[in-house]
């Protein structure tokens, strides 16, 4: 992480919301204040070894490595890591490595790059702090033995349907396994049993002991572990019981002192589960043998609280339905920058500050509501507006031609022009020159087709027979007319240059010209692929209401063009933003641009289109 802040000035300025006030209060009252931590995760007697904590609070972004993370995820980096830096605490990455057949290396090098492309560091005190659930198989097996041991757990050898049946519903109570009155001394052995491969998968899960007649359904003796025989990424075949999601994860929150549990809201039903869990590890305990032993986890214990998950128009965030756009070749795979994957947002050009600033814009609450997507575009033409240099290209090209060049500035004359850069530098504390392009202007140039109306509608300022408009950086010219072929479609368009008119110039002014538009030079513009960007869907919620958001794809999400771009892109490195004038922002490829093959992606408007 970052230097620790301070709660008192650095969070000033921060809109309030209900994490932070919660946080805010257990600073003062010192709820975690006689915390220790031992340096490394640990159980009750390894934490009570160390030195008491450095971080005030402790929060953690706990991704499942089973796929590639996306905008929601994005929102939840910000918010855990955010609020650790604000108050002076330190971020944990975990990977919730719990389920075996779903998860993979790739998606664990993609967080990575993730998190750290979003511009926050899991570093704090001279320590990594990343970690996997997967390393914790060992105490969490033991924490099972423990609840067996107090009478708090069972092995339950009903089938899935006769567990389904017997759970009851939200009308009806459940009804007690046949298997849970038990002696604890017999669950051990057959949860032994589960361990040793001695029952086939599905033959018998472990079960918390809580109420089969709880109104919260969550609470009917939720299973906490069962028989999977299949090989970890990262323990291999030395396991064929794994913990269930729920059992695990207020676990891995304590070993790891966690002290805000953060998650989205349909975790909020599993929150008496995961306070249970708690008091039952941290307590001390009378075992079934008469023995009193101290509790497993150290206290205080970790409290978990829900905010609203992210629902943004025109996007989908499943990550099934993710992957079957990509398994289906909807999309070119998950870096397709229609995509709101991280790693697809990041190709499309959308930058990190912009993404910070959405999760800051957008705040944090506890009702689902829908985010329009222009907010996010917002965000990104706020940050790249005084960033993205400046440029010009014609993306609809029609050749023009001033008749007369050769004539009053000289057979085959180039003339050198320059516009600013980054017209918009307001940075007092940036004491470097503005940066200046550099392109020419001869007899011919392209424009673009829009820009000439042989019959102009009302109002219309452009090119027509007569008018005048300027060249941007350039000359004043008048428009002649235009040059058709044999089916009447415009091929040329001819108009002749006014001397004494080039921008920057004295005789500048001396000119009325109707507006400016842009151009690029035959003779020194580049041949660019452009690829034109929209929504991936028609619908403004693609899977609400068991939609099939297949059935909505938008067939114009992505049109390729070639078009001609000004000389100052021709070192342009992947990655690299622009502001194309007049038609929005757009980021050199990240996979295909290179020298000499120049591929930018168009990431937004210059103004919101979405809501026309």
């Amino acid at each position: 992480m970052t230097t620790p802040a301070n709660s008192a000035t650095d969070t000033d300025h921060k809109p309030s919301n209900f994490l932070r006030q919660i946080i805010e209060a257990d600073i003062a009252q010192g709820t975690y204040a006689n915390r220790r931590w031992a340096g490394t995760p640990g159980d009750a007697a390894h934490h009570a070894k160390g030195n008491p904590d450095p971080a005030k609070i402790r929060t953690r972004f706990p991704p499942e490595p089973n796929g590639y993370l996306h905008v929601g995820h994005a929102k939840s980096i910000c918010i855990n890591f955010g609020l650790a830096r604000d108050y002076g605490g330190v971020c944990h990455l975990r990977f919730d490595d719990t389920n075996p057949e779903k998860e993979d290396t790739e998606y664990v090098n993609s967080i990575l790059d993730a998190v750290h492309w979003l511009g926050f560091s899991w570093e704090a005190n001279g320590l990594l702090h990343q970690y996997q659930a997967s390393d914790y198989f060992d105490f969490m097996y033991a924490a099972a033995e423990r609840l067996i041991e107090a009478g708090h757990a069972y092995v339950d050898e009903q089938s899935a349907e006769e567990m389904r049946i017997n759970r009851g519903d939200f009308g009806k109570p459940g009804v007690n396994s046949p298997f849970r009155a038990r002696s604890a001394s017999d669950n051990l052995a057959r949860f032994r049993d589960m361990r040793a491969g001695n029952l086939a998968d599905g033959a018998a899960v472990l079960r918390a002991k809580i109420d089969m007649t709880s109104p919260n359904i969550n609470m009917r003796d939720p299973a906490i572990y069962r028989i999977r025989r299949a090989t970890h990424h990262n323990t291999g075949d030395a396991w064929c019981i794994y913990p269930m999601y729920t059992f695990a994860h207020p676990i891995e929150d304590a070993l790891e002192q966690i002290t805000h549990s953060i998650c989205t809201l349909e975790f909020e039903d599993q929150r008496p589960f995961y306070d249970w869990l708690m008091e039952r590890l941290c307590e001390k305990t009378t075992l079934h043998d008469g023995r009193v032993v101290d509790g497993l986890l150290a206290a205080p214990a970790p409290k978990q609280y829900e905010f609203a998950r992210l629902n943004l128009t025109y996007v989908i965030t499943s990550k099934r339905k993710l992957a079957q756009l990509v398994n289906e070749k909807k999309v070119s795979g998950w870096d397709d920058p229609r995509m709101p994957t991280i790693v697809g947002l990041r190709r499309r050009g959308y930058t990190p500050e912009s993404l910070q600033l959405f999760a800051e814009r957008i705040g944090v609450t506890k009702s689902d509501s829908w985010i329009d997507y222009s907010t996010l575009e917002g965000c990104l033409r706020e940050d790249l507006e005084t960033k993205a240099h400046r440029a010009m290209a014609v993306l609809n090209p029609v050749k023009l031609v001033l008749t007369n060049w050769d004539e009053v500035m000289g057979p085959g004359h180039i003339e050198p022009c320059e516009q600013p850069a980054l017209p918009h530098k307001n940075d007092e504390t940036d004491n470097s020159a503005t940066p200046v392009r550099h392109f020419t202007i001869g007899k011919e140039v392209w424009i673009e087709r829009e820009d000439f109306e042989e019959v102009p509608p009302k109002g219309y300022k452009r090119l027509f027979p007569g008018n005048k408009v300027r060249l941007k950086g350039g000359y004043v010219i008048e428009c002649a007319g235009c040059v058709k072929d044999a089916s009447g479609n415009i091929t040329q368009i001819e108009a002749t240059v006014i001397p004494d008119t080039k921008s920057g110039t004295p005789g500048s002014a001396t000119v009325k010209a109707s507006t400016a538009i842009t151009w690029v030079a035959v003779n020194d513009g580049l041949g660019a692929e452009v690829r034109m960007y929209d929504r991936l869907f028609n619908d403004p919620q693609p899977d609400a209401g068991g939609k099939d958001f297949l059935a909505v794809l938008n067939p114009e999400s992505l049109k390729v063009i070639t078009a001609y771009v000004e000389p100052s892109l021709a070192n342009s490195t992947a990655g690299q933003h622009f502001q194309f004038e007049r038609h929005g922002y757009f980021v050199a490829d990240r996979i295909d641009h290179a020298p000499g093959k120049l591929v930018f992606n168009r990431i937004t408007g210059l103004k919101d289109t979405w809501g026309k």
